[in-house]
């Protein structure tokens, strides 16, 4: 990702984070990858946030950019996996 939709996928992030009660302490949006350092509420499973993040941003940005849904329709946008630490602040 690079140019608007790099700068959009950010801001569909942060869109998600404050609907759900995440807060993001530090992050950034690379051209093939997203880093987070996240603080959410203990009710919430880390799998429920990725699978939030992962598929609403994937359908908010080919439904905004149609060279996307070009390309990834009928396949996933973000890889299957997704990589999780927990930090006790």
């Amino acid at each position: 990702m690079k140019g608007d939709i790099q700068k959009r996928c950010r801001e569909i992030i942060i869109q998600i984070c404050d609907a759900e009660d995440i807060r993001i302490l530090k992050g950034v949006v690379s051209k093939d990858h997203v880093h987070m350092h996240i603080e959410y509420p203990p009710k919430v499973s880390v799998s429920d946030i990725v699978k939030k993040l992962k598929g609403r941003s994937s359908r908010k940005l080919q439904e905004e950019f149609k060279e996307l849904s070009k390309q990834y329709w009928g396949k996933h946008f973000w890889a299957i996996g997704y990589g999780a630490w927990s930090t006790e602040m």
